[in-house]
């Protein structure tokens, strides 16, 4: 890997290459609760939907997007709850285990300390250790389990409810 690793935030236009990336997790089924990727109008509409305290970050390499993590509001009608945020992690299959999650989170952990974020969530599946793992390494801590959350050709999985104070 001669190329460095760059991260930039998302814009509508990266919509496709994100779907792609969509194309490969929902295919995994394993990794992720999304079991049904999104159309490209749909990941178009998503980013262009973002409010200013919402962001995507993309990790490229050698200018192809092989990663992504997004940071979105809990709730966006509960002002009562506008210092928690939403994580989520999606990295390419052969990308896996090489830090690109990390320098995706420094991104996004510095944003939403400067946008007054003062909590993050995220869900974890209970069969994927390996994200736990990582976002242990990021600070989070289990707080919960939904059991029987995610139910994908049939097969339940419990979600595990996972959090970060900032």
């Amino acid at each position: 890997m001669s190329d460095p690793i760059t991260i930039r935030r998302a814009t509508p236009a990266d919509a496709a290459s994100i779907g792609a990336i969509w194309q490969v997790i929902a295919a995994e089924k394993i990794y992720s609760a999304i079991d049904c990727p999104f159309t490209l109008e749909q990941e178009r509409a998503y980013l262009a939907a973002l409010a200013d305290r919402e962001a995507v970050f993309l990790a490229e390499y050698a200018g192809r997007v092989i990663g992504f993590q997004s940071l979105d509001l809990w709730a966006r009608v509960i002002r009562a709850m506008d210092h928690v945020g939403t994580v989520g992690t999606e990295i390419l299959p052969d990308w896996r285990g090489r830090g690109i999650g990390a320098q995706l989170a420094a991104h996004t952990l510095a944003f939403a300390r400067a946008h007054g974020y003062e909590k993050l969530v995220i869900f974890v599946r209970a069969s994927n250790p390996n994200a736990q793992a990582f976002y242990r390494a990021l600070g989070f801590q289990e707080c919960g389990c939904f059991a029987r959350q995610v139910k994908i050709d049939g097969r339940y999985d419990d979600e595990i409810l996972m959090e970060k104070f900032l």
